[in-house]
């Protein structure tokens, strides 16, 4: 997944945003490991506070990565710092703007998250690059799919589920395809009446 990622950016600058896990080490580690020989990695971190020069940090990069974690945290310090908007800038400069369940869900209206509470919930606070909603982890975690589904029923805006290892590619606000690592995995369009299986590409 990182090739392909890589393969859609500009150049190989990665700078990697860990603030919905608190900017655990080890989880950057991991990241920096996934992508060695491929990107010149940098970390962006908030705490104690972030760089002096945050605009300048994020549009030096070819791609912004975002891990996991709460996503209801992290945009709250994203937005007291003013990232929110540095992030807009940069899509609309062409970076690659990508990431995993926090990583995935920001970017749209709205997503289903667990960053409230042991109990997934709906929630309509995202940066809004995307519309309507998405749902991460779809065949992961044995509560996702009901939930996002009975959400959307009841008036949740409809949007877009990943199963682990997919991957969806946007190009503006148009979505262009589905692609997954393992074999089985899939995206879903997701509204009221159901949802719709996307075929994948294999990687």
């Amino acid at each position: 997944m990182a090739e392909y990622v890589l393969g859609l950016a500009r150049g190989r600058r990665l700078l990697y945003v860990g603030t919905a896990s608190m900017e655990d080490p080890g989880l950057a580690a991991a990241v920096e490991g996934l992508v060695e020989g491929l990107a010149e990695v940098a970390r962006l971190e908030f705490n104690p506070w972030p760089p002096a020069r945050l605009r300048e940090a994020a549009l030096a990069h070819d791609v912004i990565l975002v891990g996991g974690g709460s996503t209801a945290n992290m945009l709250a310090v994203w937005r007291v710092h003013g990232f929110d908007e540095i992030l807009r800038e940069a899509w609309r400069e062409g970076v690659v703007l990508t990431g995993w369940s926090a990583g995935m869900i920001c970017w749209f209206e709205a997503g289903v998250t667990d960053s409230f509470g042991p109990e997934l919930a709906g929630m309509r606070d995202g940066l809004g690059l995307l519309p309507g909603s998405a749902c991460p982890h779809y065949d992961g975690e044995e509560l996702r799919r009901p939930i996002y589904r009975r959400l959307v029923g009841e008036g949740f805006p409809a949007g877009i589920a990943l199963d682990d290892a997919a991957a969806a590619r946007y190009a503006g606000t148009e979505l262009v395809e589905v692609v997954a690592s393992r074999a089985g995995a899939a995206g879903y369009r997701v509204g009221p009446d159901g949802e719709e299986r996307i075929e994948p590409r294999p990687l």
